[in-house]
């Protein structure tokens, strides 16, 4: 089969390699319908993330079953699946409790941006469609399995509720993605921080109520003065640099709360600050698989539309030239056909 595989910094070339295998009873062979670079493929890309030795990328996937180990049930070959970056049994104690990305047995999917991918944990990860969706819908049924169910999850953790002030800190897929979440939790009004004029558009449409293109410490001045000096209720961080992550903070209200979803790079916390800011914090990887069912639902009904930010579609050959248009910045993310 083909994948991309990355050598060096700026340098992810599209190569054959061995077709995936089921090596545990555990595991499904899926192969892909659609894949996509993500904005954390970029760190290594850009040489923040050392590459030590070439390696297949990539973490989000949408495909056909073609086979399943012994011991997957519930799976069959020739079914429509959605599945998560990180795969979990679902039924451990971390699992039982909504957090799969943290499953006792979890393994981050790092082989999607190739025409199959082996998935382990499948029972527990992949989730089937009743029948092959409309291929228009793939685009968006394939942001759930990372960036819709990010930006969800950071939503969720900054405790979005109906009637609050939530500000989106990132106009990238997730922050993008967080709109959306903010918006269908009930935020009344969702402030995304953006300098880019296509990105604030589509925020816009996506529900955003204001744009503020400020950054840093004028960028918090600004958060203060639209919420009468006290910060908003909640604060979605999309970013992961520390500039990103002290300003969702400081543009949080006392008791409100930040949900941290950025890859962290070079990101401290002051524990001082902290503690008298009165100011919740919670992230890390997202439980997609926790919200993968009703997401798909509110896909297949027309409710949401995340598949939007997907504005450079290539086909897998050209994987080296969606990695440099996100890069650029001249598309948020590019979808990828196998």
């Amino acid at each position: 089969m083909r994948g991309a595989v990355i050598h060096a910094p700026g340098d992810v070339r599209l190569e054959t390699l061995a077709d995936p295998k089921i090596l545990k009873p555990t595991d499904a062979i899926i192969r892909t319908a659609v894949t996509c670079v993500c904005g954390s493929d970029l760190w290594p890309w850009r040489g923040l993330d050392e590459t030590v030795d070439p390696h297949p990328m990539g973490h989000e996937y949408v495909g056909f079953v073609e086979e399943v180990g012994a011991e997957v049930t519930g799976l069959t070959a020739g079914q429509f699946v959605v599945g998560s970056f990180a795969t979990s049994d679902n039924t451990c104690a971390n699992c039982r409790n909504g957090f799969q990305a943290n499953c006792l047995n979890r393994v981050f999917m790092s082989t999607c941006q190739a025409e199959y991918i082996r998935v382990p944990n499948a029972q527990g990860t992949l989730v089937a469609l009743d029948e092959t969706p409309d291929e228009a819908l793939w685009p968006s049924l394939l942001a759930l399995s990372d960036v819709m169910g990010t930006g969800w999850w950071a939503a969720d953790a900054a405790e979005v509720r109906p009637g609050s002030t939530a500000v989106v800190v990132g106009d990238g897929a997730v922050g993008l993605s967080g709109v959306i979440a903010a918006k269908e939790l009930g935020a009344e009004r969702i402030i995304a921080m953006s300098r880019h004029e296509p990105r604030q558009k589509l925020a816009l449409a996506f529900g955003a109520t204001d744009v503020v293109t400020e950054r840093g410490e004028e960028g918090v001045a600004r958060i203060k003065e639209m919420t009468g000096g006290i910060g908003a209720d909640s604060v979605l961080e999309c970013v992961g640099t520390a500039q990103a992550m002290s300003q969702a903070l400081h543009s949080t209200r006392p008791g409100g709360n930040v949900g941290f979803v950025g890859v962290p790079h070079d990101v401290t916390v002051d524990g001082g600050e902290l503690f008298s800011s009165h100011v919740g914090l919670r992230g890390g990887p997202a439980p997609v698989r926790r919200y993968l069912p009703d997401l798909i639902d509110h896909v297949l009904t027309g409710r949401i539309d995340p598949g939007r930010v997907f504005d450079l579609t290539l086909p897998l050959e050209q994987v080296a030239d969606g990695y440099r248009a996100m890069d650029e910045r001249r598309a948020v993310k590019t979808l990828l056909k196998p």
